[in-house]
């Protein structure tokens, strides 16, 4: 298998994607270089930057003088990397990125896949003694998962900075699977997942609605750090999981 395979953009076909394997390397930039990846806007400049393929990640070199580069995690909620001008093989670990280019107003974008990604397995056969404890331990069968998927939806959705939804945009969120859904049901279930995920209360002269707010904030900010939701989990507010949500 390739460690990385660039996927030019509107790319219909694999016939047009350009794939490296660790130690090679690609140029990519308004000029056409042999095996590099040509991105035709005035804009660009003619040797833009560089990548370089690893084992299980890859280095993004910046080429250009003034602008920045931006890799976005199109699975991270808006999780992202900044490649300033001039750096040279700034390491990407996403396995799904996005690289953004700023030229002459508008964003030019091309995809970068590294699907070489390596993970331990969690079998640790002829060990004794006690098990781990897991760090956060959530029932997805349950509601407070459901009403925890809701909160996280729309930033899972690819909108990294949407608004958090309200209480009445919850429950009718919730409802198709929940269908006795009710405002304090969904308050009492942010209460304890607050409780559950041990998030600090916010200060008691806080008024309460900032409160409430912050509660909500930190459990999202917390969810999608840790990959605690993942936009499959979303699965969890369709009706067909309805009678597992209990």
């Amino acid at each position: 298998m390739y460690s990385v395979i660039v996927v030019p953009p509107s790319c219909g076909s694999e016939d047009r994607q350009i794939t490296i394997a660790a130690g090679e390397r690609i140029l990519f930039g308004r000029a056409r270089t042999r095996g590099g990846l040509v991105i035709a806007h005035e804009g660009v400049p003619r040797f833009a930057g560089e990548i370089t393929a690893h084992r299980t990640f890859w280095l993004l070199s910046n080429h250009s003088e003034h602008q920045t580069y931006v890799v976005e995690n199109p699975e991270g909620a808006g999780e992202h990397v900044k490649v300033p001008p001039g750096r040279l093989d700034a390491p990407v670990a996403f396995e799904f990125s996005r690289v953004v280019l700023p030229a002459a107003g508008d964003l030019l974008a091309f995809d970068v896949w590294a699907p070489r990604h390596a993970f331990r397995s969690v079998s640790r056969a002829g060990l004794t003694g006690t098990v781990t404890a897991p760090a956060f331990v959530l029932d997805r069968t349950k509601r407070y998962f459901a009403v925890l998927a809701a909160l996280c939806e729309p930033r899972l959705r690819g909108e990294p900075h949407a608004p958090l939804s309200g209480i009445a945009q919850l429950v009718e969120r919730l409802r198709p699977t929940w269908h006795s859904v009710s405002r304090s049901a969904v308050y009492w279930n942010i209460d304890y997942l607050a409780l559950k995920l041990r998030l600090r209360p916010d200060p008691d002269t806080a008024e309460p609605g900032r409160r409430f707010n912050g509660r909500k904030e930190s459990l999202v900010s917390l969810a999608l750090r840790f990959d605690l939701v993942r936009e499959d989990d979303l699965v969890v507010l369709s009706p067909a999981s309805s009678e597992a949500a209990r």
